[in-house]
């Protein structure tokens, strides 16, 4: 009897993230930190230490040539993703986890009212708004990097499809959202990953790709509810302090 209840035990953890979803998570941010150090001293040119970074990085033709490979790398890894999702999905082996839905727009309206302690804290599925609000920021923002990037690595032949004048607005808008993905990541994921009370010091979920019941069920109510339907008790609404585990 003893056996059977041991077997019958739910386990502690559960599998969040595949082995493919951790290792395409750390090629983008291998990829995109390559992209940074290569692409932020050719902006900043001008300073002192963007002349230190293109001596550690082997002189200023090697880090262009670097960047442009990356670049490269970077832009097949997008157009990967991009077709096994949308054939996943299509084909029904996808789940559309990442599509925002009505849903998500009440989320963030009962978060506001959470934050402001005017409401109990609103139940949030596999992802929830926030993660999906990052994920397609990065997705449009590499997109757009990879559009500008192409434009600028190869000028003549844009310049026979579109007016000179899109070059240095390639330009621009290549370096600014540069500027803007670097701060969403250093400000915004790196809390969630890192120094979010919850977490801190690290979320090793995606290190080992698994979740604890508790941070599921405290965290991720409606998918905890989704993977065991048969629990009654660990779902509501109910207040919470916001600075807790935000």
């Amino acid at each position: 009897m003893a056996k059977t209840k041991s077997s019958n035990k739910k386990p502690q953890y559960i599998q969040r993230f595949s082995l493919k979803q951790r290792i395409e998570h750390w090629l983008f941010f291998s990829l995109f930190v390559t992209l940074l150090l290569t692409g932020l001293p050719q902006k900043f040119f001008e300073t002192g230490w963007a002349a230190d970074a293109v001596r550690l990085l082997g002189g200023l033709d090697f880090m262009r040539w670097l960047h442009r490979m990356a670049g490269w790398g970077f832009s097949i890894f997008v157009v990967y993703f991009l077709g096994y999702s949308i054939i996943g999905m299509l084909l029904g082996r996808v789940a559309p986890t990442m599509i925002p839905f009505p849903a998500d727009l009440r989320e963030v309206c009962k978060s506001l009212l959470w934050n402001a302690g005017l409401a109990n804290r609103p139940l949030s599925p596999r992802f929830n708004y926030q993660q999906k609000f990052e994920f397609w920021g990065l997705l449009f923002g590499g997109l757009l990097m990879m559009v500008t990037g192409l434009m600028l690595y190869f000028p003549i032949q844009t310049a026979r499809w579109l007016p000179g004048q899109f070059i240095p607005a390639a330009k621009t808008a290549h370096s600014y959202e540069a500027m803007l993905a670097l701060l969403v990541i250093a400000f915004w994921h790196l809390y969630n990953a890192i120094f979010r009370p919850s977490v801190f010091p690290l979320d090793r979920t995606m290190i080992h790709g698994k979740i604890s019941l508790d941070h599921l069920k405290e965290e991720y109510p409606l998918e905890y509810r989704r993977l065991f339907p048969d629990e009654e008790d660990g779902c509501a609404e109910t207040p919470a302090d916001p600075s807790s585990s935000r």
